[in-house]
């Protein structure tokens, strides 16, 4: 992981790219494991139809590059769930649940008054009916925003880095990126991005504290 420079120019600039789910919310998959139950499904039937299902990470990644959209995800992967589930706002009542991450939040905030530039760098998982950007609150905090359905790619391709540092208007070496998952890291460490993996809440906040 390429290592924080120090500088002598406080006016250096700075910028602070977040993932989202993971990051800026909670570890959904608790959630995800109990909204199961009282659907009456197995409590790994979430992750199961979208990450081991060939149907549902077909569909799922559709999502994720807006070749679908929310309201087709929902019917295509409530029929993979069970008959007996209703697909209107599918991905809401899953999601809605979730946490957010607020000393991640707080931080982010900190670092925006003290003068960085914010990124939010998400694969998406759709923004209608349900906007999980709007329901966790965060979506002012950015200065930039690089959703993968409105841009028509998703991480870990190495072009979606690119145009967020473009869009941040800094270089890769003036950027932190967070993520919780470590296939996102190498694309940006390539930038000369200095990356963090998200792991628990505090102990991501104290990591990127110390840089």
């Amino acid at each position: 992981m390429p290592q924080a420079t120090a500088t002598t120019d406080r006016n250096a600039p700075r910028g602070l790219i977040l993932d989202f789910a993971g990051v800026l919310t909670a570890d959904p998959r608790p959630v995800h494991r109990a909204w199961c139950e009282a659907e009456g499904l197995h409590p790994e039937a979430w992750r199961s139809a979208l990450n081991d299902n060939p149907e549902g990470r077909r569909l799922y990644t559709a999502l994720e590059v807006g070749q679908i959209g929310q309201a087709k995800w929902n019917e295509g992967t409530a029929s993979l769930l069970g008959a007996h589930v209703e697909p209107s706002n599918l991905m809401g009542r899953a999601w809605t649940g979730v946490p957010a991450a607020r000393q991640m939040a707080a931080l982010a905030r900190a670092a925006k008054e003290a003068g960085y530039r914010l990124a939010l760098l998400s694969n998406s998982f759709g923004l209608d009916p349900f906007n999980p950007y709007e329901h966790v609150g965060i979506w002012s905090l950015f200065d930039v925003h690089v959703i993968s359905e409105a841009v028509g790619m998703a991480k870990p391709d190495p072009a979606i880095y690119r145009l967020t540092l473009e869009r941040l208007g800094l270089p890769g070496s003036a950027c932190v990126f967070v993520d919780d998952h470590p296939v996102n890291l190498p694309p940006a460490e390539a930038l000369g991005i200095t990356t963090v993996l998200a792991t628990h809440e505090a102990d991501t906040v104290a990591e990127l504290q110390a840089l």
